[in-house]
C-alpha cells in the first residue's frame, strides 16, 4: 500500500494539442494581420457597378479648338424711322395702309386740327395790321420830312435876305447914314436865323436817325409776323402726315377718328435696302463680345458673312443684345422675322486638348471627371481644369491626356462614389 508520500511524488504526463489559452493570443494576431492587410494592400475607394452600355463614352483628342457661339439671330430692316406726330388732330383719313411700300414725301394720312387755322386767321390779321400801320408810319414820316425841307428853305430864305441887308447896313454905317442901333439889329437877326438854321439842321439829323431806327423796328417785327405766319403754315402742313425715306409702311397704329396728341407716334417705316441680324446672347459673354467680331451664317449650303456693328450694354432676364450687318452679300428673298442659326467668333483657333460637350459639366462644374483606366473594365475620378467653350467641345487645361477616354453623360445617379465599376 502506497504511502501519502509516494502520491505526491508521481509525475503527471504533459497534455497534447493546443491548449485554450493559447487560442486568444491566436485569434488577437490574426486580427491584426487582417487589418494590416485591409490597411495597406486593399483599395478602399468607394465603388458604383453601372451598366457600361448606357454611358456615352469619348476620347481625348488633341486638335484645334475654334472659339465661336452659336446664337439664335433674328432678321430685321436695317434701320427703322418712327412717325412721330408734328402737331397734334383728328385722324380723317388714312391713304397708305400698314405694309404697303411707300416713297418718301407720300401722304400716308391726313389730320384736321380747326385751332391751326384760327391761329392762321390771327396772324394773317396782325400782320394785316403791323402792315399798315407801318405803311402809316412811312407816310408820316416822309410828310416830316418834306416838312421839314420847306422849312430849311424858309430859313435859308431869310437868312439870304437878312445877311443882304447886313451888308448894307455895314456900307451905310461907315457913311454915318443909319444909326448904329439899326445896324446891330440888322446884325444880330442874321446871326438869330443862322443859328436857327442851324439848330433845325440837328434837329434833322436826330429826327432822321430816329425815323431809321423805328422803321427798321417796324420792318423787323413785320418780317418776324410774316415767319411767324410761314410757321403756322408750315403746322398745317404738318398735319398730312408723310413718309421721311423710301420704305415698307410696317406699322401704323391711329385709326380714322381718333384723335391723336402732338409727338405721338403713329408707326413706322422700315429701310429695306438692307437688313440687319440681331441676336441675344447669354450675359457670360458679355465681356467677350464687341464691335467688329464677325459671325457666320449657313443657308443651303452658302455661307455668309456678318460683322457685329452694335452691342447693347443693357443685360435684360441673363441677356444682352447685338446688332449684326452683312459684310458683303446676303441671302436671297431674306425676309423680316425669319430666324437663323448664326456662328459668332470669339477669338482666334488654338491648338487644344478637347472633350466633346456633354452632361457630366452639370454635376462637375468641370472641375473633375471620371477617367477609364486602360482596361476598360472600370473608370475612377479626377480633378481636371476646363477653359473655353464651343457648341462641340470644352477646352481641357490640365487633367487629361490625348487619347484617355472619359465619360462625358451625366453623373447624377453616381452619387458621390469615387470609381465606377462596370458590369
Amino acid at each position: 500500500m502506497d504511502t501519502p508520500i509516494e502520491k505526491m511524488d508521481r509525475i503527471l504526463p504533459k497534455k497534447k494539442g493546443l491548449q485554450k489559452k493559447y487560442i486568444g493570443y491566436i485569434a488577437i494576431g490574426l486580427a491584426m494581420i487582417i487589418l494590416i492587410y485591409l490597411a495597406f494592400f486593399t483599395d478602399r475607394t468607394s465603388t458604383y457597378k453601372v451598366e457600361k452600355d448606357k454611358l456615352i463614352i469619348e476620347t481625348v483628342i488633341r486638335d484645334q479648338f475654334n472659339d465661336y457661339i452659336t446664337v439664335t439671330g433674328n432678321v430685321e430692316p436695317i434701320s427703322t424711322i418712327f412717325l412721330d406726330a408734328q402737331e397734334g388732330g383728328r385722324v380723317e383719313e388714312i391713304l397708305i395702309e400698314e405694309g404697303s411700300m411707300v416713297k418718301k414725301g407720300d401722304i400716308i394720312l391726313k389730320l384736321s386740327n380747326p385751332d391751326l387755322h384760327l391761329a392762321i386767321l390771327d396772324s394773317e390779321a396782325q400782320l394785316a395790321e403791323k402792315d399798315n400801320f407801318l405803311r402809316n408810319t412811312q407816310i408820316a414820316m416822309e410828310q416830316d420830312r418834306i416838312q421839314i425841307k420847306r422849312e430849311l428853305l424858309n430859313l435859308r430864305y431869310d437868312i439870304e435876305r437878312k445877311e443882304r441887308n447886313f451888308k448894307q447896313n455895314e456900307i451905310l454905317i461907315k457913311e454915318n447914314l443909319i444909326s448904329t442901333e439899326e445896324y446891330l439889329r440888322s446884325k444880330e437877326d442874321l446871326e438869330m436865323s443862322v443859328r436857327s438854321r442851324d439848330l433845325f439842321l440837328e434837329r434833322e439829323r436826330q429826327d432822321s436817325l430816329f425815323r431809321s431806327v423805328q422803321v427798321e423796328i417796324l420792318a423787323n417785327n413785320l418780317q418776324n409776323m410774316r415767319r411767324n405766319l410761314g410757321l403756322v403754315r408750315q403746322r398745317v402742313e404738318n398735319l398730312n402726315v408723310r413718309a421721311t425715306v423710301d420704305g415698307q409702311l410696317g406699322l401704323l397704329v391711329p385709326e380714322i377718328g381718333q384723335s391723336i396728341s402732338r409727338g405721338a407716334n403713329m408707326g413706322q417705316i422700315n429701310v429695306l435696302t438692307s437688313y440687319k441680324v440681331t441676336a441675344q446672347i447669354d450675359e457670360h459673354y458679355i465681356d467677350r463680345v464687341r464691335t467688329q467680331l464677325t459671325a457666320t451664317l449657313d443657308r443651303q449650303g452658302s455661307k455668309f458673312t456678318l460683322v457685329v456693328r452694335r452691342v447693347y450694354p443693357e443685360v435684360r432676364n441673363g441677356t444682352f443684345k447685338i446688332d449684326m450687318v452683312f459684310e458683303e452679300s446676303m441671302p436671297e428673298n431674306i425676309r423680316t422675322g425669319q430666324t437663323y442659326y448664326i456662328s459668332l467668333q470669339l477669338g482666334q483657333p488654338k491648338e487644344s486638348l478637347l472633350v466633346p460637350i456633354g452632361g457630366f459639366f452639370q454635376e462637375t462644374g468641370g472641375q473633375w471627371i471620371f477617367v477609364l483606366d486602360p482596361s476598360e473594365s472600370y473608370a475612377v475620378k479626377r480633378d481636371i481644369s476646363i477653359g473655353r467653350k464651343n457648341p462641340r467641345y470644352y477646352e481641357v487645361i490640365e487633367g487629361l491626356q490625348p487619347g484617355e477616354k472619359v465619360i462625358i453623360s451625366g453623373y447624377e445617379t453616381f452619387g458621390k462614389n469615387q470609381k465606377l465599376v462596370f458590369k
